[in-house]
């Protein structure tokens, strides 16, 4: 998956979460920063995926696999934030948007890694 539908995935998890699980596609274009095209297109793509269900002007749910991957994906992103913060010591906002960037880009074994060094760490 790209990493700009696995932010549109993600950004339908969390909006889902904020808002009682009711997301609209305006609420994902605004969050993103997007234009309403943008998000339909991405949204039919990850529906084609059966990732989510959305119909035309209607909410848009994850399916049970999209809920699995988006999980997958806000763990990644919460882990680094937190490894950024607390291991590194970069200020909120840094590891915040640093971990946006590199959730997409490291590779399980990479992270995999990153985890067990701070469970190391921990002992």
């Amino acid at each position: 998956m790209t990493q700009s539908l696995e932010d549109y995935l993600e950004t339908v998890s969390f909006l889902a979460d904020e808002g009682g699980g009711t997301v609209r596609l305006t609420d994902i274009a605004s969050r993103l920063g997007v234009s309403k095209p943008s998000v339909f297109t991405a949204l039919k793509i990850l529906e084609e995926r059966g990732l989510l269900e959305h119909e035309r002007y209607r909410t848009i749910s994850l399916t049970e696999q999209g809920e699995i991957e988006a999980a997958e994906i806000r763990d990644r992103h919460n882990f680094l934030t937190v490894f950024l913060k607390k291991i590194v010591g970069v200020s909120p906002d840094t590891a915040e948007k640093d971990a946006c960037k590199m959730e997409h880009l490291l590779s399980e074994e990479t992270l995999q890694k990153m985890k067990s060094l701070v469970q190391s760490n921990k002992k």
